[in-house]
């Protein structure tokens, strides 16, 4: 199971759509990454809940940060 969302790609973070303490679905969207002047929506891998979120909307990230975690 896995308790983190890492950063597939370097990238500017747009938009957040979940918060702390949010039950998220299996294919829910988490947050849009823009890279290379691509949008990329990274969605929830499966079901569970949001412990934290690790950066706000502006945020620059390298590969492979920890964007998001899951209890």
């Amino acid at each position: 199971k896995a308790t983190k969302l890492k950063a597939p790609m370097p990238g500017k973070v747009l938009e957040i759509m979940v918060e702390t303490g949010q039950e998220i679905a299996k294919g829910e969207g988490l947050l849009i990454l823009e890279a290379m002047k691509m949008e990329n929506m990274l969605k929830s891998e499966q079901d569970g809940i949001v412990k934290s979120v690790n950066v706000s909307v502006g945020d620059a990230v390298e590969k492979n940060n920890v964007l998001i975690e899951f209890e």
